[in-house]
């Protein structure tokens, strides 16, 4: 069937930052398919030269509101790499726990304010209030508890400041840890039972949209990672160090967006809550892997609308790692720890999943712990790619159902990766005349 569209959508609403989407086709031919970033870079990795390594994780952490703890981890492991600077098991679970925290505070944010209204076929939140009081106040709920679990842990709901260099502080004890494990076993696992069955209920709306895809995440040795591991993929078998990282991402410029792309084995990957899934759905606890089979989510899907759904059960998976990461600190009792940081030049990559996939950054500091140069590759930059690349695939197969749809199931896609598009435009070619 002929068709003449013309789809310009000029900053998509419910996404962080600016995105635009432009389709073209006349007469049945697609002249224009395009997902663009014209958001402003930023200039994170200029802005840590010539700082101290006392000042970095502060400064880098600002890179996202969202995301600040991941970036926290980030930061701190990189600089703990670059100076061979060790920490306790007490820390490695605090700052577990503390990551757990944030992977809750944005799923819930995201699953429940910004994509549940395409899937009951309204705008924005608001109009959730009136027709569905019950369910938004359960998101609210689980998202006031992250939130407090965040304050708990990290000394404050964004921006931490409780992980530092060579440890974890801890102005908390151990009643306050008993508590949360309290609140999150008595109402954060039943509120999230809850927001499963009403997701379930509307799954139906998800469009059916497979496309082959490269799904990079860290894979651990014996749990469902967001924070130890090696570089994992789901097209090869090999694993590579996080030190390694720069041959994964491959950055380059993209001409129609100001933030950097990035492929490995195909044209573009995925990264996110369905490609770490996919890399360790083996791995999930108990209740998370019911949650999934009650979606019928299995290792293997493509279908990046589905992204949504591995949010919600790693919202679970980290209810019950955090459960067990609590019950495992309190068995061996928090403990007063001296940080032992001896200052001297080198280079470090630190990793961690962020919310929105697998976070890089990588610095170089002199003798004297200042920092020479840095690199951060931000997960929606690893994904703008294949955003475009699923565009390329959908819009032929979906073309015949008219504008309105086809916008539709676009504005859907893209809100499917959740992603921080500020955050990722670091980057821009400059050519003067």
């Amino acid at each position: 069937m002929s068709q003449s569209i013309d789809i310009n959508v000029h900053h998509l609403t419910r996404v962080e930052g600016h995105g635009n989407i432009v389709i073209k086709a006349d007469d049945g031919t697609i002249e224009k398919v395009e997902w663009q970033v014209p958001e402003a870079p930023r200039f994170f990795e200029a802005m840590v030269r010539g700082r101290s390594w006392m000042d970095i994780q502060t400064i880098t952490c600002r890179i996202c509101g969202i995301c600040s703890i991941s970036h926290s981890l980030a930061s701190i492991k990189a600089t703990e790499d670059a100076m061979g600077i060790g920490v306790s098991e007490q820390t490695r679970k605090l700052r577990l726990l503390t990551h757990c925290a944030e992977q809750l505070q944005s799923h819930s944010l995201h699953v429940g304010y910004l994509a549940a209204p395409d899937l009951f076929g309204v705008k924005s939140v608001v109009p959730l209030v009136a027709s569905h009081p019950d369910v938004v106040k359960t998101v609210i709920r689980i998202h006031r508890v992250s939130n407090e679990w965040s304050d708990l842990l990290g000394g404050r709901t964004t921006h931490p400041i409780t992980i530092v260099p060579g440890g974890h502080l801890t102005p908390f004890n151990e009643n306050d840890l008993r508590g949360l494990k309290k609140t999150i076993e008595e109402t954060t696992v039943p509120d999230l039972k809850t927001l499963a069955e009403v997701i379930l209920s509307v799954a139906d709306k998800l469009p059916a949209f497979d496309r082959p895809t490269e799904y990079i995440a860290l894979s651990g040795p014996d749990y469902y990672t967001f924070y130890d591991g090696d570089i994992a993929s789901s097209d090869v078998d090999e694993k590579v160090s996080v030190r390694e990282f720069e041959k994964v991402a491959n950055e380059y410029v993209s001409p129609q967006s100001t933030a950097k792309w990035a492929r490995w084995h195909r044209e573009s990957y995925a990264v996110g809550a369905l490609a770490r899934f996919n890399i360790n759905a083996d791995r999930l606890l108990p209740l998370a892997a019911e949650t999934a089979k009650k979606f019928g989510l299995e290792k293997g899907c493509c279908n990046p609308y589905m992204n949504n759904v591995a949010q919600v059960v790693e919202c679970v998976q980290v209810c019950e790692h955090g459960i067990q990461l609590i019950d495992e600190l309190l068995s061996a009792g928090l403990k007063p720890e001296e940080r032992n940081v001896t200052v001297k030049a080198g280079t470090g990559v630190g990793c961690v999943e962020a919310p929105r996939g697998i976070l890089f950054h990588k610095y170089t500091y002199d003798e004297d712990g200042i920092c020479t140069g840095a690199n951060i590759c931000i997960p929606t930059n690893e994904n703008h790619a294949n955003i475009q690349k699923d565009f390329e695939v959908l819009v032929p197969q979906f073309i015949g159902r008219g504008k309105e749809e086809l916008q539709q199931m676009l504005e859907m896609l893209v809100r499917s990766y959740d992603p921080c598009i500020s955050c990722s435009a670091h980057y821009l070619d400059v050519k003067f005349a």
